[in-house]
């Protein structure tokens, strides 16, 4: 089986066929049967809450992979530190496309997406934000830590938003969405432990489409606010070794999501995609058109500081 192949640049046309093959590659040591993809009876089939609580609650996923993919490792030498993370927001938040989001559960298992959409909230001015003003709160204090710390927070009282601190007072970028990479059985049975028992089989592309998507299909949880993705064992960003660097002309630059209500704010073109992916959340035709598609200069005290604002009108996980 010849699983490997080199790109020189983002194409829609190997995505699908790379997700695929990384979802049914077989690993070393393992049988062809071993690695079949399940059928339909097995797809429709879903856990007891007792049997949810053992596996993903305490990341001791036992009944799913837990072989690493043998097209990513855990070289020390390909995961981010600290000097990647002290960037100012909007920088970041570009940086941080096509690079890998990797979560260790407890068994060894490694789920991993690729980053494809992220959004910038910058505090200070940016209403929007969590830290507009220079608010800091109990809640939002992962905001004004070092670049590179986790923060998670709640929305609709039941979901979980995963972000990234900044260069910046109070400035922070949101995860998006992901290429979902390895893990993918496990990311399928995260998913549907929060939906209803009639509803449909999630395609690939829709396991980490969203904020709260991605959170539930790589178990992030609430205790995981105030982490540092620089040298937490359980969480942690990687660039992608096969994959070729992201170009501006790849960078979409668009409105941010679900915050209609913040006035000017939220035609700011402060969230940033992968032009053409499969996975992003929200495509804008518009913002494509547009030539260069560059984020237009906000003044020196807008730069600095930002993070999602729960907002009512934000799409709910599927």
């Amino acid at each position: 089986m010849h699983l490997f192949f080199v790109h020189s640049s983002f194409k829609l046309r190997l995505w699908p066929t790379k997700r695929k093959m990384l979802a049914l590659a077989v690993s070393p040591g393992r049988s062809e049967s071993a690695n079949k993809p399940p059928n339909k009876t097995q797809l429709k089939r879903k856990a007891s809450p007792a049997k949810l609580k053992k596996l993903f609650v305490r990341d001791n996923v036992q009944n799913v992979t837990t072989e690493r993919s043998q097209y990513f490792t855990s070289d020390p030498q390909h995961r981010l530190g600290d000097d990647f993370f002290q960037q100012p927001c909007i920088n970041l938040a570009k940086a941080l496309l096509g690079k890998v989001l990797v979560r260790r559960c407890s068994d060894g298992t490694e789920l991993r997406g690729r980053i494809v959409e992220t959004e910038s909230y910058l505090g200070g001015e940016d209403k929007a934000s969590h830290s507009a003003g220079g608010k800091r709160t109990d809640r939002n204090l992962a905001m004004f830590m070092k670049p590179g710390t986790i923060y998670v927070y709640p929305i609709y009282g039941i979901y979980l938003c995963m972000n990234i601190s900044s260069e910046g007072e109070g400035a922070a970028v949101l995860l998006r969405s992901l290429e979902s990479l390895h893990g993918l059985p496990v990311m399928r049975e995260l998913r549907a432990a929060r939906r209803k028992e009639s509803a449909r089989q999630l395609k690939d592309k829709e396991l980490c489409n969203g904020p709260s998507k991605l959170c539930q299909a790589l178990n992030i949880p609430r205790c995981f606010d105030r982490r540092d993705l620089a040298s937490d064992p359980e969480v942690w960003l990687e660039r992608d070794p096969d994959e070729s660097p992201i170009i501006p002309q790849d960078i979409v630059s668009a409105p941010r999501i679900g915050i209609e209500s913040h006035g000017e704010w939220a035609k700011k073109p402060l969230r940033f995609y992968l032009r053409g992916h499969p996975c992003v959340s929200v495509v804008n035709k518009a913002a494509e058109r547009q030539s260069g598609n560059v984020v237009k200069d906000l003044g020196p005290s807008e730069v600095q500081s930002g993070t999602e604002r729960p907002n009512v009108r934000r799409t709910k996980p599927d």
